[in-house]
């Protein structure tokens, strides 16, 4: 692109605007006083707190819907898109058409990224929750930084975060090889799952692709891996080789107990209250990250504990004596696991129900039996419909199939509407919400059923 710092541009219009990434570059360019507008197929609550900001957001697919300031390419005009829309969208092919300026989010986001110190977060778990962390824990440290957070952080109310230039958190996306845009200076990589194979076709192309994203940090940058990973770095998790690890890990008063142990020093007793192993090792990296950023050791500590947490990231939603709702973004069957052992560990003995949407008809093909295995456990299973996101429907694969796979008598397939009847009824136990695609839309109503 012929605008390679941004500094002449003066309008840009977002194509996807409600997507959680998309929304944090609108809110960037929106700060520093760019006008903003954009387009989405639907108003969700991110689009409507957008509107609520001053942007100017249409639903329509149609060039009528285009503000009129938009019309004509004028210099200082920025068109971003997102992967998930379509080239047959009406407004795509109009900006194309008209010669604009048109750039992914991910370019924009390595562009933008570019001239500052760079925290980069990659793998196919655990991004979000390890980016919010960080960022939480930087800034309670003093440090002046942006953030761009792939989910609402509960401590910020917010995806993204502008206080100063210290540094840059952001999460580095694996899908289309968004990461490979970012150029850090402190890396890690949280997980090398199997994932998007509807991008990369096959296991070896997702590994090549963090390969090749661990060697853009740039000379003298420090790179974080889970230990056991197929790449080179600094190690961090609960093994004893691990360079940053917990230790004499504890569960007391719905809270982890542990010490921390790193190659400048240890930290005993440091205390992190979200429920699960999983968690547990996004707040050592995070922290991991901090320290070779320069941070304090007690500082960013203390800071740990008062980590809020990320909305539909094992977030509560009820905590009565007899009835738990927890909401999670969790929608492959690594991250379902994670969630299932979380639950175990902090509400022992307990029922726990589960209400999955599937996420994509080819991830649902591609880890079918997976998600069946990872789903059986739970004592009882509620399947909604597959949520297409970006694609059309795969001849075969559905939520009945999944259902009909899973091994336990305790399931069943309803509509959203049949979820709603059918916890009117008498409820115990845990109840958790699961799934990438709307049903985040739906907690609100679920939380009020349950609560009637």
């Amino acid at each position: 692109m012929s605008d390679r710092n941004f500094q002449h541009i003066r309008k840009v219009y977002f194509l996807g605007i409600g997507g959680i990434g998309m929304s944090g570059l609108a809110r960037y360019f929106h700060s520093n006083g760019v006008h903003v507008a954009g387009y989405d197929r639907h108003k969700s609550s991110i689009s409507s707190a957008l509107e609520e900001e001053g942007i100017t957001i249409g639903y329509e697919d149609s060039v009528d819907g285009i503000p009129a300031e938009f019309l004509e390419n004028t210099p200082g005009t920025l068109v971003v898109y997102t992967p998930a829309v379509p080239q047959t969208n009406l407004q795509y092919s109009f900006f194309r058409h008209k010669g604009f300026q048109l750039v992914k989010r991910a370019e924009v986001l390595g562009i933008i990224t570019r001239e500052m110190k760079c925290l980069a977060v990659a793998g196919t778990h655990g991004k979000t929750t390890t980016s919010c962390i960080l960022a939480h824990i930087l800034k309670e440290t003093g440090y002046d930084i942006t953030a761009f957070l792939g989910g609402v952080s509960e401590d910020f109310n917010n995806n993204f975060l502008i206080e100063g230039d210290d540094c840059v958190v952001v999460e580095a996306d694996e899908f289309d090889r968004s990461f490979l845009h970012l150029s850090p200076d402190i890396a890690c990589v949280t997980s090398m799952d199997a994932d998007h194979l509807d991008i990369y076709g096959q296991k070896s192309a997702l590994d090549q692709s963090f390969r090749e994203f661990a060697a853009r940090v740039r000379p003298q940058g420090k790179l974080l891996i889970r230990y056991g990973l197929p790449l080179e770095g600094m190690t961090y998790g609960f093994e004893k080789e691990a360079d940053y690890r917990f230790e004499n890990i504890k569960i007391s008063n719905s809270a982890y107990t542990c010490d921390l142990v790193t190659p400048y020093g240890e930290a005993r007793n440091v205390v992190f209250f979200k429920p699960g192993e999983h968690n547990l090792l996004n707040a050592l990296v995070a922290t991991a990250m901090a320290v070779e950023m320069g941070a304090p050791l007690d500082r960013l500590t203390k800071a740990l504990g008062t980590f809020k947490g990320v909305k539909r990231r094992f977030s509560y939603q009820l905590r009565k004596e007899n009835l738990v709702f927890i909401d999670d973004y969790a929608h492959h069957p690594t991250e379902i696991n994670a969630v299932y052992q979380a639950v175990k560990s902090f509400h022992p003995g307990q029922k726990v129900t589960v209400i999955f949407q599937p996420h994509l008809f080819s991830r649902t093909r591609d880890f079918m039996d997976d998600f069946a295995a990872a789903l059986e456990k739970f004592d009882e299973i509620i399947l909604l419909e597959i949520y297409p996101a970006r694609e059309l429907p795969v001849e075969g694969i559905t939520s009945s199939l999944l259902l009909d796979k899973i091994n336990n008598p305790n399931k069943r397939l309803l509509s959203k509407p049949d979820v709603l009847k059918a916890l009117n009824q008498h409820m115990e136990g845990v109840v958790l919400t699961l799934g990438a695609g709307d049903i985040g839309e739906q907690v609100e109503l679920i939380k009020n059923a349950l609560e009637e």
